[in-house]
Parts: structure tokens; C-alpha cells; sequence
């Protein structure tokens, strides 16, 4: 898993007024959670962007003066019209304990299904999982190289390797959709479609 180090500082004054002054400056509050007791502190808002603004899950390597805590988001709160960073709650990682994460879906390979017409949809662009965080992947890689039309992968046909998926097993992942010219066909209509187009290559 990836760690990104952000260096941040305690807080002194927990009001709303401190709280804004921060922002002004580009920092952003934040509480850290889960030790034995809650940590106050700021850190500036450009730290939090290899975090935030990509898809990839990731650690967090939480500096506060010194002091080293393994950490992870655990909500983030964003101005509804700006769109400014003005919050961060972190979770503190014990090697030990499990935690749960939302990881991205990322899928390799070409679609047959695509091949022949088909459009390949993210149904779920992240799946709950929980894991020791060693075993906390970055990514859920998925195989979508034998996906037909109309076909779709559900939770519940991924391989897990020391991790538990939290979202139900029923859920579907990631499908081909039908194209408008197949629609309202049968299933056996589309596999001959696609034993055509495959014949023609």
C-alpha cells in the first residue's frame, strides 16, 4: 500500500474562529482518532492533494510535531460551493487491528464482449474491504478478458487473498452492456451475435 507523510501541527484553540483563521492561512483542522485519546491539529491543505485528489487507496504517515502515527481518511469535509478541503478526520492504524477501506476497482484486459460491440461499465468503482493493514490492497484488480455481452462480474466471483469484501457478494462489479442494436435479444441470440463477429475476425 502506498504511504503518503503529511507533517502537521497541534492545536491550541478548538473554536470556530481558530478553525477559519487556519483555512485562510491554507491549512486544514483535523482529529485524529482510534488511540487513547483524540489529537488536534492542522496541517496545510496542499499535503492532503496525493490523498484526496486521486483514485488510488493509500496510507497516511501523520507527523504531528515529532510524534509518528500511521493513519488513514477516514472522512473528509469539502465546501459545497468551492469545493475547498475543510476538515479531515484520520483513523489511527494498530499493525494488528483489521480496518476497513473503500478500495478502487481497476480492470485489466480487453473485454470480448467490447471487442464486439458491447460497452464495458464500472458498475462499483470501489469496494468495502477489511484487512489487517498489511494485507490492505491499493487496488481490486478484475479480469475482464472472457466478459461477453449482457454478461457481468459480481463481488461475490472475486478471489480475496487475506482480505473480506463488506459489500454484498450480489453486487455487480463491473458488465458489458448490451448495444442498442442487440437489445431485446435473447441470451442465445447474443452468443451466437458475438460467435459471429468473433468468426469475422
Amino acid at each position: 500500500m502506498r504511504e503518503v507523510e503529511i507533517i502537521g501541527f497541534k492545536r491550541a484553540n478548538l473554536g470556530k474562529t481558530e478553525s477559519n483563521r487556519l483555512r485562510a492561512e491554507g491549512n486544514v483542522p483535523g482529529v485524529l482518532y482510534g488511540g487513547d485519546t483524540q489529537v488536534h491539529f492542522y496541517a496545510p491543505a496542499i499535503q492532503f492533494k496525493p490523498v484526496l485528489y486521486t483514485p488510488e487507496a493509500c496510507f497516511i504517515k501523520l507527523n504531528i510535531e515529532g510524534e509518528i502515527y500511521e493513519t488513514i481518511i477516514q472522512e473528509s469535509q469539502w465546501h459545497p460551493v468551492s469545493e475547498a478541503l475543510l476538515h479531515v478526520d484520520l483513523l489511527q492504524l494498530f499493525r494488528g487491528t483489521p480496518i476497513k477501506m473503500n478500495i478502487p476497482v481497476k480492470t485489466v484486459g480487453n473485454a470480448v464482449g467490447v471487442k464486439n460491440g458491447g460497452t464495458l461499465i464500472i458498475k462499483n468503482p470501489k469496494l468495502a474491504i477489511k484487512a489487517l493493514p498489511k494485507d490492505m490492497p491499493e487496488v481490486i484488480e478484475i479480469d475482464v478478458t472472457n466478459l461477453r455481452i449482457g454478461k457481468a462480474i459480481k463481488v461475490g466471483e472475486l478471489p480475496t487473498e487475506n482480505f473480506e469484501f463488506l459489500t454484498s457478494p450480489i453486487v455487480t462489479v463491473v458488465n458489458v452492456a448490451i448495444p442498442r442494436a442487440l437489445r431485446g435479444k435473447s441470451a442465445e441470440e447474443l452468443e451466437a451475435a458475438e460467435a459471429e463477429d468473433d468468426s469475422a475476425e
